[in-house]
């Protein structure tokens, strides 16, 4: 994954609510599937293997975040081992046929979630972040960034 991406991603972790984190831990899945697609084409077995290990832990948080004592919590477990064990066959295997299930999968899921996001009020998860603003500043064509608040003390309040 780019650092750009990873940056992306990390500032929509920051201001995202529980339902949005599902959806980038959705997305994630996605992306390093594709970073592995892109390494098997390019015969590189390390970048394959690694981006099909962070799909899995990007599935093992989804596992974490479930709620079993639902109906729905234990089908969506059984639906993410079974992809997971597609993924981990594919990577022993270092072959790519179940790929396009687990990738048709997990879209599926976005898009579920990115409906249920539109209905979802709930105010963000981390609270003691600092704010980003971008824009266009300076003249044509150029994006900058601000970072405002309280960047020194960000995390944990004792």
């Amino acid at each position: 994954m780019t650092r750009e991406k990873i940056q992306a991603y990390t500032r929509r972790i920051t201001m995202a609510n529980k339902t949005q984190m599902i959806t980038i831990l959705y997305e994630m899945v996605l992306d390093y599937i594709d970073d592995a697609t892109k390494a098997y084409e390019e015969d590189d077995t390390n970048m394959y293997t690694e981006s099909m290990y962070r799909a899995m832990g990007c599935i093992d948080e989804l596992i974490h975040s479930l709620n079993i004592g639902y109906e729905l919590g234990r089908v969506l477990f059984e639906l993410y081992l079974f992809e997971k064990r597609a993924l981990i066959l594919c990577t022993v295997k270092m072959d790519e046929d179940k790929l396009s299930h687990v990738i048709k999968t997990f879209e599926s899921l976005r898009a579920a979630y990115a409906e249920l996001e539109k209905k979802d009020e709930e105010s963000a998860v981390m609270t003691n972040v600092p704010k980003v603003y971008a824009g266009l500043t300076y003249g044509r064509g150029t994006l900058s960034e601000s970072v405002m608040g309280n960047v020194s003390s960000r995390g944990f309040m004792a």
